[in-house]
């Protein structure tokens, strides 16, 4: 895998390099490799391409290229490339990203709840995270670590609707849905994620699914560890709620919040979901 990872982000065309020519020198059969990326990386061969193009250009701009000279030297075969899609590639334009994400701004809050404090973080679009942790200044570097290019500032006063929806959500008062009207997402992730992030919605309140399983649901048998990937990178804790995702003997595997918290989450479901 690490040599076709190689072969494959070695060239800087436009188009992918051919599946077949990079299978041979690997040893496997096009639709073995395939589904190799699939099984360990969660993505298949040319969307693994187009991320690694995505992350050169971005790392260009930021690295002050010119946007002619970072699109050319990532592969774009030409600038329409780019800004056909530059909401996918940067969240903005460009122009806009190379100049320190200026234009990108999200709004944040902190809340106190039964499982600790809360950070609810907003853009324009919806929701682009929900932390939970012990104390704001954790959680508000984490809020800067994950969006190191955005302007962040806080507005306890307007995030109040969402506040209360994550809430109700945290407090079992609403199912999960990544499609619910008052928690739109603006959340980046790969098809593949978004493909997890929907089944564990999906999920009853108070049970749990192990990554094998979820693989299957999403007609990825082969993908479990690429299913707990997608699960460490969820940045909206309980909107989607991937504390419902356990190890293969059922064990309470790596929160990003923390094991207590995420059997706290399960036990109290568990509980409403009895009474």
């Amino acid at each position: 895998m690490a040599r076709a990872c190689a072969l494959f982000d070695s060239s800087l065309a436009d188009t992918a390099p051919s599946l077949a020519a990079v299978a041979r020198k690997v040893g496997l059969s096009s639709g073995a490799l395939s589904k190799r990326f699939i099984a360990e990386l969660g993505v298949n061969p040319r969307d693994w391409l187009a991320a690694r193009k995505r992350l050169r250009f971005r790392k260009a701009l930021r690295g002050g290229e010119t946007v002619a000279d970072a699109l050319y030297g990532a592969g774009y075969g030409s600038p329409s490339r780019v800004y056909e899609s530059s909401d996918k590639t940067l969240g903005m334009t460009p122009a806009t990203y190379a100049k320190g994400g200026a234009g990108a701004h999200i709004d944040f809050t902190t809340v106190d709840s039964d499982y600790g404090r809360v950070l609810v973080a907003t853009t324009r679009k919806g929701i682009a995270a929900v932390f939970l942790g012990d104390n704001d200044r954790a959680l508000e570097k984490s809020l800067h670590n994950d969006f190191p290019a955005a302007e962040i500032t806080r507005n306890d006063r307007s995030l109040g609707p969402r506040v209360k929806s994550v809430l109700a959500r945290l407090y079992g008062r609403k199912p999960t849905a990544l499609d619910a009207p008052d928690v739109p997402l603006d959340i980046v992730g790969t098809a593949f994620q978004w493909k997890v992030w929907k089944a564990l919605t999906e999920i009853p309140a108070g049970q749990t699914q192990t990554y094998g399983e979820i693989a299957r649901r999403i007609g990825e048998p082969t993908a479990a560890r690429a299913v707990g990937r997608a699960c460490a990178t969820n940045q909206a804790a309980v909107v989607i709620p991937c504390h419902r995702a356990v190890g293969a003997s059922g064990a309470l595997t790596g929160y990003r919040w923390g094991v207590a918290r995420k059997a706290r989450l399960l036990a109290e479901e568990r509980r409403r979901s009895s009474t």
